[in-house]
């Protein structure tokens, strides 16, 4: 067997390895690029900031003298925001966060079978949230992990899909601490613009288990038996009766939605709480949900 000979063996070998490596993880380019990319970011967390005089006082510097801490550590994620993807299957959705011309992006997508896909780490900042706004918070995508749950946004959610996004926030507040209060939809945070997760959402059966605050029904939907005589409420003249002073739009800023435009923030409100109809007018029983409701986020 001549030199010649070997030589082709070998490359042909070389190719098939590599032909066999690429198809058992077709991901393989993408997780590469990821890698140098996370590099990049790593290098800001290395630069120690030049003082005046080392920028020769610059207009823009302001470091008299630079001393580092040792008392540090990384930023954590104070907020979960759900989404569904708004398309056909999980593998149009990776297509779709891996390519840069989209600009979008999420940590975790949880396919149809309840497959978890990861794609960033926690402590990277995602490109999930964009222009959202919750309470004060104007930058949610520095403060929050982001989940997308494949869906094309007009169908139900299956129960392996919800098992398994039950199982990773149940993780991520125990890892990073997040509150309650802070497990929320891209519906919540632009309410102008995004209507995810959709009204199949089971928002109820994440707050049973802590993610997520729900009203409570038996103050909603009292039970009164008539034949009880003691749940009659004696008549009073109109003059006798205190004044209602509560505020709707108030109420819905206390829970932390965007109210410069009520009506649009009503419509996200009932989307979560309500689900059955989500015009932008308050029904009585809408007010009685809310009224129970934003004494949990006092």
């Amino acid at each position: 067997m001549n030199i010649q000979r070997i030589t082709r063996l070998l490359l042909g070998f070389c190719i098939s390895l590599m032909v066999v490596s690429c198809a058992s993880n077709p991901y393989k380019k993408i997780n590469k690029e990821y890698r140098k990319n996370v590099k990049e970011v790593a290098k800001a967390y290395l630069e120690i900031p030049q003082t005046k005089e080392e920028l020769n006082y610059d207009t823009l510097s302001i470091t008299d003298e630079w001393v580092g801490t040792t008392n540090f550590s990384i930023r954590r994620p104070n907020f979960v925001i759900i989404h569904h993807t708004a398309q056909d299957s999980l593998g149009q959705t990776i297509s779709t966060f891996t390519k840069t011309s989209t600009q979008v992006s999420s940590h975790y997508v949880i396919g149809r079978d309840g497959t978890i896909v990861q794609m960033l780490n926690d402590y990277l900042r995602s490109w999930h949230a964009g222009r959202g706004k919750w309470g004060n918070v104007t930058d949610l995508n520095s403060v929050s992990i982001g989940i997308e749950l494949d869906n094309n946004g007009f169908e139900p959610f299956s129960e392996e899909q919800i098992a398994s996004l039950l199982i990773l926030c149940k993780r991520l507040k125990w890892k990073y601490g997040i509150p309650t209060a802070n497990f929320i939809g891209h519906s919540d945070i632009a309410p102008s613009r995004k209507v995810d997760p959709n009204k199949y959402f089971p928002w109820k059966k994440l707050a049973e288990e802590g993610y997520g605050f729900w009203y409570d029904e038996e103050v909603v939907y009292p039970q009164i038996n008539p034949l009880d005589t003691n749940t009659s409420i004696p008549l009073q003249s109109s003059d006798s009766l205190p004044l209602d002073a509560f505020d709707p739009v108030i109420a819905l800023r206390i829970i932390g939605y965007d109210v410069s435009n009520p009506a649009l923030a009503i419509q996200s409100f009932k989307l979560h709480f309500v689900q059955q109809e989500v015009s932008s007018e308050l029904t009585d029983l809408d007010i009685r949900i809310l009224k129970n409701l934003y004494k949990k986020y006092l």
